[in-house]
């Protein structure tokens, strides 16, 4: 056995380690407070001995799906701008950041722990999402669909107080409509 061959998991672990983190991300979404490990492995259809193999703490696995969706927000930018024109993007780019914001919602008091002990770094994250804004914005001056004196703080600034005032789980169509409005103002004006 090659030593790649001894670091890369199985097939299977694989796939137990990537449903445990779309189910975790999916409950932590939906969840009034924070899911149980044992309901997270259950759900996922998986023992408890599973769920612990891949994420030995609560913490590593809140830290798993927080950075999975940091990672989909910043790698997204650039592909929904590689299938749609930059103001579309934007607008679907707007919907994954709620998902995002929904998904910390059912793992809050884990992730405050965990930025306050330096865990995890929240400036560092803050600075990975305002360039992903960025990636877009920019490609929407180009492309003369989106506003050139916008920056990406207005816009981050600008989503959190629409999920502020409209969580995504609670009130879809009262955030849709307020994102729909950013994105009137962020087009340019004729």
């Amino acid at each position: 056995m090659t030593e790649a061959e001894m670091r890369a998991p199985r097939a299977d672990a694989a796939r137990n380690r990537d449903q445990l983190l779309a189910v975790a991300t999916r409950m932590f979404m939906s969840a009034e407070a924070e899911p149980s490990m044992r309901a997270i492995a259950r759900e996922a259809g998986v023992g408890i001995a599973t769920l612990y193999r891949h994420f030995p703490t609560r913490e590593s696995l809140v830290d798993a799906v927080y950075r999975d969706q940091v990672v989909r927000l910043t790698s997204g930018a650039q592909e929904l701008l590689d299938r749609m024109p930059p103001a579309a993007a934007m607008r679907r780019w707007m919907d994954l950041f709620g998902d995002w914001i929904a998904a910390k919602s059912g793992m809050i008091d884990t992730l405050v722990a965990m930025i306050e002990s330096g865990e995890i770094a929240h400036a560092q994250t803050r600075g990975e999402l305002l360039a992903a804004i960025t990636t877009i914005l920019d490609a929407g001056r180009v492309a003369g669909d989106l506003r050139s004196d916008v920056t990406a703080e207005d816009v981050a600034d600008s989503l959190i107080g629409i999920f502020t005032v409209a969580p995504r789980r609670e009130h879809d169509a009262k955030a849709a409509r307020l994102l729909d409005l950013l994105m009137d103002g962020l087009r340019p004006v004729a």
